[in-house]
């Protein structure tokens, strides 16, 4: 700056020419005309340049992973680390960026988009300890999404962990997960951490005792691992499975992970976290793999006889044979309208038990949104035994429309039938199939159930069922009738036919 002020006073106020300031300065002409001539000495505030070389192609990527983050859980949002992975995975041939570098990348992605991270800190226990946490994640199964939770059990002396992905964190899916895990390793571990979650304690007393619910306390007994709790609002206590689920969420459930079946996917999320054992110790003492094995050897048996996960307690049908439980209504059978069953609740099933401790009905346990479960086929069965008490019952109302007017339009015997039929359907498939082949049958001009039943078997089996006919004794018996056709050669002959 000061060059210029003498190249500008030169000229100003002692009127030098151009090239004698040229000379005396050591300045190229050019560069003297150019500042003669300048007049605007404003700093211009300019945005900092970010230069991300490989990255540049990656850029519009990484933002929308980052931004669809946006409808994702705070804690189940892409990392450095997984976006890192992903872009490995999505071009494995092409990208070659350090995980440093993209590192940087994110974060000055994240700085522009003004998002924020977390961090966690691990804890060491000896060889054959566990730890239990659940933690939240979000998933789409069948198209509907669940704001879920998913159990994690970390193993401090090796750094490995487990996780299985449920649609609730009550003490049958915390059960169902710890024995899905234990069968899956073979094992169990000696001692395990809990915080003081409700499903496995009742009441914190003094000196640090604690009173357990019957459910865990009969799991623990039955698999002879000791319980440890960590004081109240006490982490820490437990950090090697607080980063576990971290680590679990990012790179298992980003972006959200979307199935048709739970329990099919937490089979494949066993198997990847086995796969993720094949990497080095964050400390650099060997393979989490090998480690691993060092925990096993320290596991306890694992029983013969497996741990049946369920809750049951008695309940009362209404009038509709409908019961009530942990707020949701499921369907049993109109047999046991007004009478007292019991449901047998599992992490993912509801099973509805008569008084002889018979299964009535088998439902999908409800969570989320879900409100009512139905299953038609015990309420089909009495319904065509009474046709036409059927429209003055509140479970007509609740029939499919096609089912409803096709059923208007009949007589006695025709509804009956149709009845029977459609229960026969849904029993051999389900109600959204037999729905399907009623309604295709009315479209094809079907007025009768042997006609619905016989589009059921054509959309089903893609053939009509083949049916023995007996024949009287008086029908002849037929030879059967071969053809020859070496009498068509005769009229052959070189060049042509016969004339």
């Amino acid at each position: 700056m000061e060059q210029i002020y003498r190249i500008k006073y030169l000229k100003k106020f002692e009127g030098k020419s151009l090239r004698k300031i040229a000379n005396i300065t050591g300045h190229d002409f050019e560069t003297v005309k150019k500042y003669v001539e300048q007049d605007n000495f404003n700093i211009e505030i300019r945005p900092k340049q970010i230069r991300s070389g490989k990255l540049s192609p990656y850029r519009d990527l990484v933002i929308k992973w980052l931004t669809d983050d946006i409808r994702a859980p705070h804690k189940q949002r892409h990392t450095a680390k997984r976006v890192y992975d992903r872009l490995l995975e999505i071009y494995p041939d092409e990208f070659d960026a350090s995980e440093r570098s993209v590192r940087s990348f994110v974060a000055k992605l994240k700085a522009e988009l003004k998002f924020d991270k977390n961090a966690s800190l691990p804890l060491d226990h000896p060889p054959g300890e566990a730890q239990v946490d659940f933690g939240e994640a979000r998933f789409i199964e069948n198209g509907t999404t669940y704001d879920g939770h998913y159990l994690n059990i970390s193993y401090p002396y090796s750094n490995g962990g487990h996780t299985q992905l449920f649609k609730s964190e009550n003490q049958e899916c915390l059960l169902e997960g710890l024995k899905a895990i234990f069968e899956h390793i073979g094992g169990v571990p000696t001692a395990i951490w809990f915080d003081n979650m409700s499903t496995a304690v009742k009441k914190i007393k003094d000196y640090g005792e604690r009173d357990l619910t019957k459910g865990f306390l009969r799991f623990m007994l039955h698999y002879g691992f000791k319980s440890n709790f960590c004081n109240p609002n006490s982490g820490n206590e437990k950090g090697s499975v607080e980063n576990k689920v971290g680590y679990h969420r990012r790179n298992l459930f980003v972006p959200l992970p979307e199935f048709k079946d739970l329990r099919e996917y937490n089979k494949q999320l066993l198997n990847r976290c086995d796969q993720d054992m094949q990497r080095q110790h964050y400390k650099g003492i060997g393979l989490i793999r090998d480690l691993f094995e060092e925990d096993k050897k320290e596991f306890l048996k694992l029983q013969e006889i497996p741990f049946e996960v369920y809750l049951h307690e008695f309940v009362k049908a209404d009038n509709y044979g409908k019961v009530r439980f942990d707020t949701r209504i499921y369907s049993s059978s109109p047999s046991v309208a007004g009478r007292q069953v019991m449901i047998k609740a599992g992490a993912h099933d509801v099973e509805v038990l008569d008084s002889d401790c018979s299964l009535i009905v088998k439902h999908k346990r409800l969570y989320g949104q879900e409100k009512e479960s139905m299953i038609w086929l015990p309420y089909l069965e009495l319904m065509a035994k009474r046709p036409t008490a059927l429209k003055y019952t509140g479970l007509f109302q609740q029939l499919p429309l096609t089912l409803k007017q096709f059923l208007e339009d009949c007589d006695y015997e025709c509804k009956k039938q149709t009845l029977k039929i459609f229960a026969r359907m849904t029993a051999d498939t389900d109600m959204a199939t037999a729905v399907a082949a009623i309604e295709e049958g009315i479209r094809c001009g079907a007025r009768d159930a042997d006609s619905l039943w016989v589009t059921y078997c054509r959309i089903n089996s893609g053939s009509l069922p083949v049916m023995d006919v007996p024949l009287p004794d008086t029908v002849p018996e037929l030879n059967r009738f071969t053809p020859d056709i070496n009498v068509y050669d005769e009229l052959i002959v070189s060049g042509g036919f016969k004339s």
